[in-house]
């Protein structure tokens, strides 16, 4: 097992803590299975909570979003967050309402957003989140100019604080509930990519990449 990430009050998994996991093995291949986080902060007073894309650098996230935006904006300016990251696995039908779940692999992490500011680096890590997105895809299309850059924000969250809660198996049902004449298991819950849909701008000719086509086979 690979070391832990701090160990702190505010990321201690209390519900359940059977469930949690804190070290980095764990915490790095859950982040790796998705690219959309949700960004918790509060702005004048109250609670936000945005929808974004990341991607993984070793113990460092990375989010990234308009300049002129509400969140970029606020967190950039040391404001501290609190991103979650969850891919679900199943639909967990058990014979009561109350013990009906689902499975999942979950990431919490804490802590202070960095903005990245040259712009060689704000093009690498652009780069690290288009390939946690489509691996491939990077290399394709045309890079950032000055202007958009300019006009991009890239924060840099390093993973100090951060742990994972898994839930996984069968229902977990009151003993007297097994005699139910009642369906219980567990539905998969899977990403499926559909058939590639091409531009109707695009030029005659291009074939659909071989990234984009194992995507949809997966």
């Amino acid at each position: 097992m690979s070391p832990s990430h701090a160990s702190t009050p505010r990321i201690q998994v209390r519900r359940i803590p059977e469930r949690g996991h804190y070290d980095r093995e764990t915490i790095h291949s859950i982040l790796d299975s998705s690219f959309l986080c949700h960004v918790g902060f509060v702005h004048d007073g109250h609670p936000v909570v945005v929808p974004t894309a990341f991607g993984r650098d070793g113990d460092t996230l990375y989010i990234h979003g308009s300049a002129a935006s509400r969140m970029q904006r606020d967190v950039s300016q040391g404001v501290e967050v609190c991103v979650t990251v969850t891919v679900l696995d199943g639909l967990v039908l058990a014979r009561s309402g109350f013990h009906s779940s689902m499975n999942y692999r979950s990431v919490v992490v804490f802590g202070t957003a960095t903005p990245v500011t040259d712009d060689a680096e704000k093009t690498r890590v652009l780069a690290i989140i288009s390939e946690q997105i489509l691996r491939g895809r990077w290399s394709d299309v045309r890079p950032p100019n000055a202007q958009e850059l300019k006009a991009t924000s890239v924060l840099a969250i390093p993973l100090d604080e951060a742990s994972a809660k898994i839930r996984e198996g069968a229902p977990n049902d009151d003993e007297g509930d097994y005699a139910l004449d009642v369906w219980a298991g567990v539905v998969p819950v899977t990403v499926q990519y559909g058939n590639p849909v091409a531009d109707e701008r695009m030029r005659p000719g291009i074939p659909v990449p071989e990234y984009v086509k194992k995507q949809h086979q997966r």
